[in-house]
């Protein structure tokens, strides 16, 4: 029992340092041994190591020799990107249609292909969802990873609150992993999109930042970050501020939020409650519902809650769906990533 510890211990600290190794060379673009053992922290002699196996593996390729210095020209490794590919699909509830906008990037996260297709409400199902993976799959065998974004509640891959109500209660995670072998994230909007915005604007880890969402044609919503992680609560339900108990039933609130001269008012008080809970540093709001002007006026109604020592900066986010792609094509490339956790940070 004693040597099958030591034995998986060891072969957790390789897969780590081979990740160590792996994402090092992804931000560096390219690099000596030398070098990756400089910015890794680990032996020349295990780099050298983790990058042969590595390279015979087709995760790296080699470059030409670095120029000599009066020694032995070193040889340079480049990460490859197009080792394998993953697969981003965007599920958005419309006011006429639902829609699903889909990309294949490689493992920078550029985009090898997107495209985009609207759909019926009646007709929007995941037999839809499943039809675009298998198209994607045959074209791009190659893709490992398969993230969905979705409009509502995600719970151990199933959707059990949403916009799109044919989808509630699809195992949608479970499936797509068993039928394609593949990993997959299957995450709510507003995580992708705060998660997004972190990632982009770099917070440090200790910033709480919130995005508030008002959509025509859906009830409000929020993503929620704290301490440089998503916040999905017990049962990932964080941030469904639609349920918040404001004395208004869910068709009340539909009509109130779409009415501009109650707009204002409402939507100050749910924002202020996600002020008196989370603190944030930062509180974006966006949707097709929010005008830049709005930003001024919510923030003079929650002062009618909030003293203002402790109101966050309040902002318009001015292109959502850019940061909720960034959001999930980063969450989908970092599931075919071995967890570093257990080791310093050294990039």
């Amino acid at each position: 029992m004693m040597s099958n510890m030591i034995t998986n211990n060891t072969m957790r600290v390789k897969k780590m340092n081979q990740e160590l190794v792996r994402q090092t060379l992804k931000k560096l673009k390219q690099g000596t041994k030398s070098r990756v053992a400089e910015a890794t922290g680990l032996s020349v002699a295990t780099c050298r190591s983790i990058l042969i196996e590595l390279l015979e593996a087709g995760e790296l390729v080699e470059l030409d020799m670095e120029e000599s210095n009066g020694g032995r020209p070193a040889q340079i490794y480049k990460f490859n990107e197009n080792f394998s590919y993953i697969a981003c699909l965007i599920v958005k509830a419309g006011v006429k249609f639902h829609s699903i906008l889909f990309t294949v990037n490689n493992l920078y996260g550029e985009t090898v292909e997107e495209g985009y297709r609207e759909i019926q409400k009646d007709q929007m199902n995941e037999g839809i969802i499943y039809e675009i993976i298998d198209s994607l799959l045959r074209r791009f065998p190659l893709i490992r990873a398969v993230g969905i974004g979705v409009p509502g509640a995600v719970h151990q891959g199933v959707v059990n609150v949403s916009d799109i109500p044919r989808l509630v209660g699809v195992p949608l995670g479970a499936f797509i992993r068993e039928k394609y072998e593949v990993e997959v994230v299957v995450e709510n909007d507003m995580n992708l999109t705060v998660y997004g915005l972190y990632q982009k604007r770099e917070y440090q880890d200790e910033n709480s930042i919130v995005v508030a969402t008002f959509i025509e044609g859906s009830l409000p919503g929020a993503g929620i970050m704290i301490d440089g992680h998503i916040h999905r609560g017990n049962t990932q339900f964080a941030g469904e501020i639609a349920f918040l108990p404001l004395g208004l039933s869910h068709d009340e609130q539909f009509r109130l939020l779409h009415n501009r001269d109650t707009f204002h008012t409402l939507a100050a008080r749910s924002v202020s409650s996600l002020i008196a809970v989370m603190n944030p540093e930062t509180l974006a709001l966006t949707g097709t519902l929010v005008q830049p002007e709005d930003v001024k006026i919510i923030r003079k109604e929650c002062l009618k809650y909030i003293p203002e020592m402790h109101m966050p900066q309040m902002r318009l986010l001015n292109d959502p769906d850019e940061d909720y792609m960034f959001g999930l094509l980063s969450m989908t490339l970092e599931s075919l990533s071995y967890s570093l956790q257990l080791v310093e940070k050294r990039i």
